[in-house]
């Protein structure tokens, strides 16, 4: 993408004003002797911080293989005859991300996004498979020189917000970040029916680190 994507950029919104009202709690009560109340909101403003974490990741470039779009654990594998997320039979790898996770997305493979389907819904345990219907996602179909290819971000019981600023048209490198899902959450890959799964149930993952499968 033209401007890289940024977990730290995204969340000063959300972290900033917390390290703010816990300075000016601590100052402005300090002279009463309750200055200690800016500790917990200091606390809370570092978590906050360390959710949208996003330093430096080195990615090698792994030819032919489908790199982890999440941080978390795999939650399933799946070979599906039928999905409205692929245009016909796919393998369907699923991983759980949990508030502790980093929570950037990364591109599985070099590809084109060729659509983003945004669907609202409800925000069931990202953990169960109820989620991957119910809840709230947001799609995008690529295309890849081993066939389409689809990333699905899923929102949890906590995470309530999806950021995707890739569009259509736009080229994504292996590894590269295309966006995040704020607070706990489930990533869906849907792969061509005859790409080799690599990894095991309850195994854990690194955003453009893990390889989950390999295209056949």
């Amino acid at each position: 993408m033209e401007k890289p994507f940024s977990g730290w950029r995204e969340g000063r919104r959300h972290y900033l004003p917390w390290f703010a009202v816990a300075f000016i709690a601590g100052v402005a009560l300090w002279p009463f002797g309750y200055g200690w109340i800016g500790l917990p909101l200091l606390l809370f403003a570092c978590c906050t911080l360390l959710f949208f974490r996003d330093f430096h990741r080195d990615i090698h470039p792994t030819p032919g293989a489908a790199l982890a779009p999440a941080d978390g654990v795999v939650a399933a594998i799946e070979h599906l005859e039928d999905t409205p997320h692929y245009d016909g039979p796919c393998l369907c790898i699923a991983v759980f991300m949990s508030v502790f996770n980093v929570h950037v997305n990364r591109a599985p493979c070099d590809c084109t996004v060729r659509d983003v389907r945004y669907a609202p819904g409800k925000y069931k345990n990202a953990m169960t498979d109820e989620a991957s219907r119910v809840n709230e996602s947001n799609a995008l179909w690529l295309d890849t020189q081993w066939g389409p290819v689809t990333v699905r971000q899923i929102s949890g019981a906590v995470a309530r917000h999806i950021v995707c600023p890739a569009q259509p048209g736009v080229a994504l490198k292996q590894g590269e970040k295309f966006g995040m899902i704020k607070f706990g959450s489930r990533v869906e890959l849907y792969l061509p029916p005859k790409s080799e799964a690599l990894v095991s149930l309850r195994q854990k993952t690194r955003a453009g680190i893990t390889t989950l499968a390999r295209f056949q």
